[in-house]
């Protein structure tokens, strides 16, 4: 049994946000594969076993069940020493970037490409809001990284880790990304960093279907 467990899906950008950090620090992990989509999650099995609150993705590491995708980038920062803070400063300025993160940029983006992209719903009053929101999510990101390399600082941080876990994926969502050139080249310098893989190559390996 690898060192670190993640319990997600292929699908989820949330899990793959810490399957990211767990491959570009080069730990010893292996996916564990929960049927979300088909109410895994809504068991008492899993939620008396693995995470009381029924979502993923969780972490299993030295007798710890850590879930919020933002909380186990954290742990595994402070384990491996890596893509941490630099100082106080910089670490309330990570955490200004996650919460942002959670509350506006994936969490409209990821609604949205869940209805659009993978439900196939079409256009509705829902998307089109969720699209509004997601566009105004850009463009400050898109301002913020104007003579930018990453989020914070001058290297990747976990920020930026939290921050791309919903821009790999191939589903529609209806956004025309090539608006956005600063995010473009940022989500391309994340991935040239040793170790990033696409969620789908990353997630998904011995699982059903893979």
């Amino acid at each position: 049994m690898a060192e670190y467990r993640l319990f997600g899906m292929g699908e989820s950008g949330n899990a793959y946000k810490a399957a990211l950090m767990l491959n570009l620090c080069g730990l010893d992990w292996e996916p564990v594969f929960v049927d979300f989509f088909n109410g895994e999650g809504r068991t008492d099995k899993f939620r008396d076993d693995v995470n009381e609150l029924g979502e993923i993705p969780v972490l299993d590491h030295a007798g710890r069940k850590l879930s919020q995708s933002g909380v186990i980038l954290h742990y595994l920062a402070e384990q491996t020493g890596k893509f941490g803070a630099a100082d106080p400063d910089e670490a309330r300025e990570i955490w200004r970037w996650i919460l942002f993160d959670n509350h506006k940029f994936t969490s409209h983006l990821a609604t949205l490409r869940f209805m659009f992209g993978l439900q196939k719903t079409g256009e509705t009053p829902v998307t089109e809001f969720l699209r509004g929101r997601t566009m105004g999510a850009f463009g400050l990101v898109e301002k913020h990284l104007d003579g930018r390399n990453f989020i914070v600082g001058n290297r990747a941080t976990i920020a930026d880790i939290s921050m791309v876990g919903y821009l790999y994926f191939p589903e529609e969502t209806g956004i025309d990304r090539a608006a956005f050139p600063n995010i473009n080249a940022w989500t391309a310098r994340v991935a040239a960093l040793p170790g990033w893989a696409h969620p789908y190559d990353l997630m998904r390996r011995g699982f059903p279907g893979a």
